[in-house]
């Protein structure tokens, strides 16, 4: 097994994944997670999350926190997407601040993700404070991911990205607006959402409502 998850083929891969998924056993846990931090290619990692999800937590998930600790990037973000895929909330305090502002864009949109995922119910403003943080990071998949975090974080997000909407950095500000117009309205696009904060950033909230078409949306 160990050979074949690490075998030329990527489909060769993503067969020996399936296969340790189907057939569960704790002693390819060590081998499954190695793998994980050096696999290339985007649906044998996925696979291999899986089959990693398929064995007992009480045994897989403390060796999946060690994996945050590591130095390896992918390692990082593998273990943070494996966490969302378990779906075990008590894990929900190891989604520390430091990951939720990694340096590698990966493994920060990761720790969103699995931050929304796994939040509880009264954690969700805190979560939606340290978010912000981040706005007008990155590029546009960057933005974007944050954008879809702060939306799910639903109304407790709102006070956070009011607040960021008059940041003086227009970067920030731009990308708050656009979440916040992607918050009432989710047909928006992400782009339109984008393109009509920076209106309203460029000539500010008064002109710009005074000088938008009749039923056009404020953000």
């Amino acid at each position: 097994m160990a050979d074949a998850l690490s075998a030329g083929d990527p489909s060769v891969r993503l067969q020996a994944a399936l296969a340790a998924g189907s057939t569960p056993d704790p002693g390819l846990l060590e081998t499954l997670v190695e793998r994980c931090a050096v696999e290339p290619d985007f649906f044998v990692r996925d696979m291999l999350s899986w089959a990693l999800t398929r064995l007992p937590p009480g045994t897989t998930l403390p060796r999946i926190r060690r994996e945050l600790a590591s130095e390896r990037a992918q390692a990082r973000s593998q273990a943070l997407h494996t966490l969302s895929k378990v779906g075990d909330r008590s894990t929900w305090d190891w989604i520390t601040r430091d990951l939720l502002r990694d340096a590698d864009d990966e493994v920060a949109r990761t720790a969103w993700r699995a931050a929304v995922a796994l939040v509880p119910e009264d954690g969700r403003r805190d979560v939606a404070d340290e978010l912000v943080t981040q706005l007008g990071r990155g590029d546009r998949t960057v933005r974007l991911s944050l954008s879809r975090a702060l939306v799910e974080l639903g109304d407790a997000a709102g006070p956070a990205l009011e607040r960021a909407a008059t940041s003086p950095d227009p970067a920030v500000a731009t990308h708050a607006r656009a979440t916040g117009l992607l918050r009432r309205d989710p047909e928006t696009g992400f782009d339109a959402a984008v393109e009509e904060a920076k209106r309203i950033v460029a000539l500010g909230p008064e002109r710009a409502a005074a000088a938008a078409p009749p039923g056009a949306a404020e953000c």
